[in-house]
């Protein structure tokens, strides 16, 4: 059976952070963020609610792992976002190539070498390797589309996370696979999971287009949850999604395909 959150980033309109955060763990789910540097004076209020469950968050702060002058300041802000997953009790975290803006832009640097791009993502992993075995979490790679939603971002296909994924070698770095970034990069998606399988940690779901709640869009997702069964993921699906109407139909929506 998987374990169900649903991010309240694109929810925090009406509402406070907190608030949102509540709605969504009292609804049955696992909560989860982006930036926690963007909530920070929100944390103690969220650690001291036993009923408040945490799925994800962000991992990194700034810098960037794909430059090799943004290395130290990556890392630093890794090590700073251990001490509040622990806060959290969250022991999985998601993690991209660096900073993104509340746009959802590309503001890290990244090497204009191919070859200087991936191996400072390979040496800077391995890192984020020996502080997740330190601290006992995982962190989860993303690939994000670069069609729409992130034009510039140096890891844009599932396959590019399992290459650099697969030369770090460490059980504790998986990839968070976003159904909705695959299809907007490159479709497929079915495929994707079956031949990537043993490298998932995480999952995210919203539907094409419009990044709404499955049923709203093109992709089968009665489909890719059986996918997911048949090869064994039990771990936690979020919605990531801007609903399209009601949130508690939205969330409805996606209980009734995953549960």
């Amino acid at each position: 059976m998987f374990r169900l959150s649903v991010c309240v980033e694109p929810l925090i309109d009406d509402i406070s952070f907190v608030e949102r955060v509540k709605e969504v763990t009292q609804a049955g789910f696992l909560a989860e963020f982006w930036r926690w540097s963007s909530h920070e004076q929100d944390l103690d209020a969220l650690a001291e609610d036993p009923d408040v469950k945490i799925g994800t968050f962000s991992g990194s702060v700034d810098g960037s792992m794909v430059h090799p002058d943004g290395v130290a300041e990556y890392l630093e802000g890794v090590e700073r976002s251990v001490e509040i997953a622990h806060k959290l009790s969250c022991r999985e975290l998601l993690i991209l190539t660096g900073k993104l803006s509340s746009e959802g832009e590309v503001a890290h640097e990244k090497a204009a070498h191919p070859a200087t791009m991936w191996i400072t993502a390979y040496k800077t992993l391995c890192e984020v390797a020996e502080i997740a075995e330190r601290e006992d979490l995982v962190y989860n790679l993303e690939s994000l589309n670069t069609v729409l939603d992130h034009p510039g971002y140096a890891i844009p296909r599932p396959e590019d996370c399992v290459r650099l994924i697969s030369e770090v070698g460490s059980p504790r770095i998986k990839m968070l696979l976003d159904i909705y970034h695959v299809q907007m990069e490159q479709g497929n998606v079915i495929e994707t999971i079956r031949q990537y399988s043993d490298y998932l940690g995480y999952i995210h779901i919203a539907d094409v287009p419009g990044r709404h709640q499955p049923g709203t869009g093109e992709i089968n997702y009665p489909q890719i949850a059986q996918t997911l069964r048949d090869v064994g993921y039990s771990g936690t699906i979020g919605l990531e999604c801007w609903p399209d109407g009601d949130l508690q139909q939205a969330m409805q929506a996606f209980r009734q395909v995953f549960s």
